[in-house]
């Protein structure tokens, strides 16, 4: 038989991306709050640019944050500490315009229903350990390094802002070898390029990717312009929700298209995405399937979710049908029960805001968790 080659790529970003900072900014606000008032409703976008970072949105909470104060800690956290970055905790500007939860979607929200309706995916597979698509899994590994580097002072050099990228050639479906590493590391302007070049080979490449996935003539770019002096907000307006795709799955499987950042767990964008990802990582565990998306559909104010769909690429060892069938028995499906389930009433949600969602197996995310692989076999 034939067999089918192909490439597959994905793309990771470090904290100090403009994007990234202005996901961290949201969960941060939307983690205080909670830490106060588990049954807040939040709504929140961020803007930043350069010297300024911009808060707007609906947030009903019976308890008071200081949103300019987690602005600024957020941004020091993160790194912008220097002026000379074009945008830093203490000098940059902050503005905010902050209303109430619209009383249309309390009325769905408050009885129980969706806080919007759509349709969200969640995928798995058991390409790697924590049954993500290798390409995204190598990327999200790349970024973290690249900001240990920084934090831990390894090179004297490095600023907040970072992008990694890895194409994986894959037979029949399977993960063979990664062919193109690209990664791209903001500095200050005393670096050398060609130092730039080996430390970032040596201390983040090396260190992450083992050398007997890597293809004998593997093409490396590192700063593939030359240079990454500019960065951050100062070289891109970031706004949230803008990385959806390095959020998830890395462009692999679907995306219904809504963010998750800043959004408190009564919005089906963020809740039935972890539920659809809960749901399909136990699946594969359970091995009923090598391959497996899930996509919940859900009305607004309506609480059981008015579809399903299960996909398993072929890879599946019971019908797609009969799986759908187990899901419905298996798992509870309104928003209620995800929340509670998924234990989502939690300051948590900054620290996935950055490198991904998802495959984060230790990190105390239920929807992690692969508890319901009994359950799945017996029923199936």
């Amino acid at each position: 038989m034939r067999k089918h080659k192909y490439l597959l790529t994905s793309e990771s970003v470090t904290e100090g991306h403009p994007d990234k900072v202005c996901d961290q900014i949201s969960d941060g606000i939307l983690d205080a709050i909670f830490e106060c008032d588990t049954m807040g409703r939040v709504a929140c976008e961020t803007m930043v640019t350069t010297g300024l970072a911009v808060v707007a949105g609906e947030i009903t909470t019976s308890c008071y944050v200081a949103i300019p104060k987690i602005i600024r800690n957020t941004i020091r956290e993160i790194g912008y500490t220097d002026p000379v970055y074009g945008f830093d905790h203490l000098t940059c500007g902050v503005v905010t315009s902050i209303q109430e939860q619209s009383a249309d979607i309390a009325l769905g929200v408050d009885k129980g229903g969706a806080g919007d309706q759509g349709m969200m995916y969640g995928y798995a597979t058991d390409e790697t350990k924590e049954l993500m698509p290798m390409p995204i899994s190598l990327a999200h590994k790349l970024a973290r390094r690249l900001a240990e580097v920084r934090k831990k002072e390894l090179v004297n050099y490095l600023r907040p802002d970072g992008k990694t990228q890895v194409t994986v050639e894959y037979f029949n479906g399977t993960p063979h070898k990664v062919k193109v590493v690209i990664v791209s590391a903001h500095h200050d302007h005393k670096a050398k390029t060609k130092d730039i070049k080996h430390d970032m080979k040596k201390l983040v490449i090396d260190h992450v990717i083992p050398k007997d996935i890597m293809d004998k003539s593997v093409k490396i770019f590192v700063n593939p312009t030359g240079r990454f002096e500019i960065g951050g907000p100062m070289a891109d307006t970031g706004v949230t929700g803008r990385k959806i795709i390095v959020d998830t799955y890395g462009g692999i499987g679907s995306h219904g298209g809504g963010c998750f950042s800043g959004k408190d767990p009564s919005k089906v964008d963020r809740s039935a995405s972890y539920m659809a990802r809960y749901i399909a990582k136990n699946i594969v565990a359970a091995k009923l399937a090598r391959k497996c998306e899930i996509q919940l559909a859900y009305a607004i104010g309506v609480a059981e979710p008015i579809s399903i769909m299960v996909n398993t690429f072929g890879t599946g060892v019971v019908s797609e049908e009969k799986l759908v069938k187990s899901i419905r028995r298996v798992f509870d499906l309104t928003p209620h029960s995800i929340i509670k389930n998924l234990k989502l009433r939690r300051p948590i949600y900054r620290k996935p805001a950055c490198y991904g969602h998802f495959g984060r197996e230790d990190e105390g995310f239920a929807w992690e968790e692969i508890d319901k692989v009994k359950v799945l076999r017996k029923e199936a």
